[in-house]
């Protein structure tokens, strides 16, 4: 077998995921918050990079008119004005050169002639581009800012384990009782239970039991009431004494709670001896007490959902889809930087701009294409589903991500990356663009197919609008959904009745019985 160097040539086919096009994809599936964190990130590495603070022209509420809706034509970077352009920059740089820089076209980027560039309002009259935002009270030596010491300090809310140490500090003068109160401290659960026993709590301690109990009692009326308790019924009754409305009545309906989870009226008015007025009034006066003492600490604040996309009702009764400019980034690029930084330049800073040129640019297009899609597919999904908008979650259609992809010539994936973590505000609240893909329920007689969520609606009506001699069942709610021409199996109206937390038609009679 001979043995040498050979030169084949061979045909292939190979999925190549550039450094650019991962980047777009992941812009692209992100939130506008999370998309405001990478450009924060580039701008803090990519010197090429400014922010666009500017406020919007006059004209920027120009709308193209597409099917009785009307969509902004929003761009992420501009290219009038002072010095910042954005496609165009990297474009004059020769690919196979990029490491020398060698310009392209007939304007050399390293001309010696810059009057026709600007780093932002030099001209008499024209504002100065600083690159970063000015409100209100901007002055160097805050001349304007009226606020005092104590409207600039941050306080920190105490924590639940925090609030109850103040109060054992206050509470116990004792050396052995804070040492006890201590203990059980430690073991308190986020719900505000210390599920110990007090004699065990003795034990561990070496002290007597009446000790323990003695200081667990004087903790259970701490702030908020009921903390400390071995399990709920504790934690009801402690809450109920302090409100002075721990009778036997009550007594037995704390000890019978498993009943009445159960809906057992009947049973409930035969184990407290009362009748059913009474026992109304008890389940009302237990409704009203806080399980979970301690669940209500502790607690970080929901963040707010921040809509992606607006959706308002023009004029002519049609839709305006917007992108949410508050969270809408918009970067330039400067030009009349990367041109001066050009001059006299080595090769390896030209090489090190070149790279950062590319990267701005690419970073531009993408978060232009990016807002371009969502605008496309939400538009899309509004004139879908014009009747939920118009009139509520009853008309709300059936819908799958290949509707929405052949109607705008995308792909599957791209809408679904599309429609991912993106919420759009419309009259009838936020909802997150997912929400409006739902399986479809066959009609009655091959009639139009129905969504799963305006089903699951129309089951909710019924049962809220149901009374206490005419509790539907299962079968019976099948059969009016087949009245209103909705073909749906007794274990899908079960299935949607479970994920709506809507008790079987025999808890509903019972607990209807008794009007709690």
């Amino acid at each position: 077998m001979a043995m040498g160097p050979r030169l084949d040539l061979r045909h292939t086919q190979s999925l190549v995921m550039t450094p650019q096009l991962r980047q777009a994809i992941k812009l692209l599936q992100s939130s506008n918050m999370e998309v405001i964190a990478f450009v924060e990130e580039e701008l803090e590495r990519n010197p090429l990079l400014e922010r666009d603070d500017r406020a919007l022209a006059p004209g920027a509420d120009a709308f193209a008119e597409d099917a009785g809706f009307a969509a902004p034509r929003e761009l992420l970077a501009a290219s009038s004005g002072d010095g910042m352009d954005a496609p165009s920059v990297p474009d004059a740089f020769d690919a196979a050169s990029a490491g020398t820089l060698e310009p392209v076209g007939e304007s050399p980027l390293d001309a010696r002639d810059w009057s026709n560039c600007s780093d932002g309002g030099t001209e008499a009259g024209e504002p100065q581009y600083s690159g970063q935002s000015s409100g209100t009270g901007g002055r160097s030596d805050f001349g304007e800012d009226d606020r005092g010491i104590d409207d600039l300090a941050i306080a920190r809310p105490a924590n639940l384990r925090e609030y109850l140490a103040e109060q054992v500090r206050l509470t116990f003068g004792d050396r052995v009782d804070r040492l006890i109160a201590a203990q059980f401290l430690s073991m308190l659960d986020p719900a505000g239970r210390c599920a110990i026993t007090s004699d065990r709590v003795a034990a561990a301690l070496g002290t007597t039991l009446d000790r323990v109990v003695a200081v667990r009692d004087r903790l259970q009326r701490f702030d908020p009431t009921g903390m400390f308790c071995l399990d709920l019924r504790d934690c009801l009754a402690v809450q109920l004494a302090e409100k002075n409305r721990l009778d036997p009545a009550m007594v037995a309906l704390l000890d019978n709670l498993e009943m009445l989870a159960r809906r057992d009226m009947r049973g409930l008015m035969r184990v407290c001896d009362v009748d059913a007025e009474d026992l109304a009034d008890m389940i009302a006066e237990v409704k009203r007490l806080n399980p979970k003492p301690g669940a209500d600490y502790d607690l970080a604040p929901a963040p707010p959902i921040v809509p992606d996309v607006l959706l308002k009702r023009a004029p002519d009764q049609s839709w305006i889809i917007e992108l949410n400019p508050d969270t809408l980034p918009r970067v330039l690029v400067n030009r009349g930087f990367l041109g001066r930084a050009l001059v006299g330049a080595d090769k390896e800073s030209k090489a090190y701009l070149a790279e950062h040129a590319q990267s701005a640019n690419w970073l531009v297009k993408s978060l232009e294409q990016r807002a371009n899609t969502i605008l496309k597919v939400s538009a899309e999904i509004v004139r879908r589903q014009d009747g939920f908008f118009r009139h509520g979650v009853g008309f709300l259609r059936a819908m799958i991500l290949r509707d929405v992809a052949e109607a705008v010539s995308m792909h599957e994936s791209t809408v679904s990356r599309v429609t991912a973590n993106k919420y759009i505000a419309t009259p009838r609240g936020t909802f997150e663009l997912k929400y409006f893909f739902t399986t479809a329920i066959a009609g009655t007689m091959g009639g139009e197919t129905h969504s799963a969520e305006a089903v699951r609606h129309r089951i909710k009506t019924m049962v809220e609008a149901e009374g206490a001699e005419d509790v539907l069942s299962d079968d019976a709610i099948v059969l009016r959904l087949r009245d209103e021409g909705v073909d749906i199996a007794r274990r899908t109206v079960a299935k949607y009745r479970d994920a709506l937390r809507i008790p079987s038609s025999v808890q509903r009679k019972r607990e209807k019985a008794v009007p709690a």
